[in-house]
């Protein structure tokens, strides 16, 4: 149980810490981070596995890079569901910021799992 909320806990701080280097994705107050690392690794889990299957096909096509794009979409459901995490622009900008953001978001969540661990 410590494990998984360690990793709630890195995963809040590397959310905090990418929509501080995105202009057009806030997180304010900085604890509904926690919300969103746990609103996220929900969807990660149970939303996510049914739309790559479904989306398998396009995904073969393209070689795989349609899971940016898939990433991108559970990244702006998130953004749905909570009201303090939110992407700005149109919807296709917005869908281009929240793609950018799973991006930065992996990598900045790999960083500081590899300096905890």
């Amino acid at each position: 149980m410590t494990k998984f909320i360690t990793k709630i806990l890195i995963s809040a701080l590397a959310v905090v810490m990418t929509s501080k280097l995105l202009t057009d994705v806030t997180c304010e107050p900085w604890y509904a981070a926690i919300l969103v690392a746990v609103v996220l690794s929900l969807i990660n889990v149970t939303i996510k596995p049914i739309v790559k299957i479904f989306s398998l096909p396009i995904n073969l096509i393209t070689l795989g890079l349609f899971s940016l794009v898939i990433n991108g979409l559970m990244v702006m459901l998130c953004a749905h569901f909570v009201d303090a995490f939110t992407i700005q622009g149109t919807t296709l900008s917005a869908l281009g910021t929240a793609i950018i953001f799973s991006v930065v978001l992996s990598v900045v969540n790999w960083i500081l799992h590899a300096l905890i661990d």
